[in-house]
């Protein structure tokens, strides 16, 4: 045996020796690494095991392996937002909101190595890079997801969060002239685009020079020069995406399980059509011009059971759009069960029975799982919660 060898031999037991300590001790090991998978590559230091890449708060305590807490006999992913973890801008002007996520999507190099480095760099200018990774589904396809939620009981009933969701793939290169003319653009003529514009979530901007007060153009450390977004919008926008296809969450002292809808091609965020937890019906839509928001399913968070593990198993089939000329091709399908022990008996509820229901949105690309906490409107309630036992397949 080389010295090589016996260094990884001796590398991997002690891991392994340190692995089983941890689980010994009740020790959670935090995950650090953050990617955007939108405009970055996952590598091997930042996929944790060979599935997720983490996204938001950069915190020790935000995202971490929890040996105390197993499922199945792995350790389990804990989440933590504290008060002041609030670092983006909310859907409402003043609003923030909070993310500590796992995603099953994303791409690697490997995934674009036959890509020359102008097509790459170019992918990354229009946030596709994703598209061509793994982890995404279809629109119009089935699916059968699975994966469990432990709540504890000093969880407050007032949070605002969604635990899982499924998120849209918006394509960027899809834009609307300042003439109100939908056009889809190629990846090239993006990159052009953002040489003279800079994007604001869907807003665009004329891109201005940064200067000093002699009137010369600042640079960064590599000598590139600076820009800055002109104060007026220029009447381009971009496809940003919208609210999630399909959202697990607590809000206002329930649970809820929402579907929402968009059928138009580059999607309008002025139209906030999301239905309230707290004062919708249960699957009684809530509709605007082009979009559908629906809840699904909804209970009191103090009927939620607390200290245990929770399994949803559910079924997708995803609505089909008609991409530019916006028709809805074909509804979509949502079935939740509900499955969890009490008193040592097995608790098995069909909280969403093959409920016929709009759910998806007209991108090409389809879409995404991510479960974590994504704390929203406003709140800053603290939260900290476990998750765990993700599959997804074919139905």
């Amino acid at each position: 045996m080389s010295f090589k060898i016996k260094k990884t031999v001796i590398t991997l037991f002690s891991l392994n020796i340190y692995l089983f300590s941890l689980a010994q001790t009740g020790h959670i090991v935090p995950f650090l690494p953050r990617v955007s998978p939108q405009n970055e590559f996952a590598d091997s230091t930042s996929i944790l095991d060979n599935e997720w890449i983490a996204v938001g708060a950069k915190t020790e305590y935000a995202i971490g392996k929890d040996f105390s807490l197993p499922f199945n006999g792995k350790p389990s992913y804990r989440f933590e937002l504290k008060s002041d973890d609030n670092t983006l801008q909310g859907y409402a002007k003043g609003e923030t909101k909070g993310r500590a996520e796992l995603s099953f999507c994303y791409a690697t190099r490997e995934d674009v190595a036959m890509m020359s480095q102008h097509q790459i760099s170019n992918l990354i200018a229009a946030k596709n890079v994703y598209h061509y990774g793994k982890g995404s589904c279809d629109q119009g396809s089935e699916k059968h997801y699975r994966f469990s939620v432990y709540i504890p009981s000093s969880l407050s009933e007032n949070v605002n969060t969604i635990f899982a969701q499924w998120h849209g793939m918006p394509d960027r290169t899809l834009l609307r002239t300042p003439d109100g003319i939908i056009k889809k653009v190629t990846l090239d003529e993006f990159s052009d685009f953002a040489e003279e514009i800079i994007f604001k979530k869907d807003t665009g901007y004329d891109k201005v020079p940064v200067k000093d007060k002699n009137g010369n153009i600042k640079s960064d450390a590599k000598g590139n020069p600076l820009y800055k977004a002109a104060s007026k919008p220029n009447g381009w926008i971009v496809e940003q995406g919208g609210y999630p296809p399909l959202a697990f969450g607590f809000s206002n002292k329930y649970f809820y399980i929402k579907a929402n809808s968009d059928r138009k091609w580059l999607s309008d965020k002025t139209d906030r059509c999301n239905v309230n937890p707290v004062k919708a019906e249960v699957l009684i839509p809530q509709q605007s011009a082009y979009k559908t928001s629906t809840l699904a399913y909804k209970r009191p968070f103090n009927d939620f059971p607390k200290d245990r593990w929770i399994t949803f198993s559910i079924k997708v089939k995803w609505t089909s759009y008609g991409k530019e000329n916006e028709q809805i091709l074909a509804p979509g399908m949502l079935d939740v069960y509900m499955e969890y022990e009490q008193n040592a008996s097995k608790v098995s509820e069909h909280i969403v029975d093959n409920a016929h229901i709009l759910i998806g949105r007209n991108d090409e690309m389809g879409y995404y799982f991510k479960f974590g906490i994504y704390r929203v409107g406003n709140s800053t309630v603290p939260v900290s919660y476990n998750l765990a036992g993700y599959s997804e397949n074919n139905y």
